[in-house]
């Protein structure tokens, strides 16, 4: 066998996992590094925890909001176009001014959302 190939051996390496957690291994390096253990890993503990390591999740949470704003916002919409048709069907049944009655819903809708 050759002499002084063989890297050092540790038999007191300390593991340190970013919960917090430590305990002694035999390794080739003295401290080991870790972002997930058997104290903190979710298949172990039985809860939901989502590690993030390039802020994926905060992109994901990003546009996940974005697309609820926006899905609401065209309901928002929706829901105003039906009641300017109403009051535009009601005042031509009346004998009034569609595009009046069109235009006071438009206009309603405009000020609480300026608020």
């Amino acid at each position: 066998m050759k002499a002084d190939i063989h890297p050092k051996y540790y038999p007191n390496a300390r593991v340190i996992c970013s919960c917090g957690a430590t305990w002694l291994t035999g390794s080739t390096v003295p401290e080991i590094r870790t972002d997930v253990c058997s104290t903190c890993h979710p298949f172990y503990t039985g809860e939901q925890r989502i590690v993030d390591t390039a802020g994926q999740v905060e992109r994901f949470m990003k546009r996940l909001e974005r697309r609820q704003s926006e899905s609401a916002r065209r309901e928002l919409e929706a829901q105003v176009r039906k009641e300017a048709d109403d009051a535009a069907r009601k005042a031509r049944a009346r004998g009034g001014d569609a595009e009046a009655a069109a235009a006071e819903v438009y206009a309603k809708y405009e000020m609480t959302t300026q608020n």
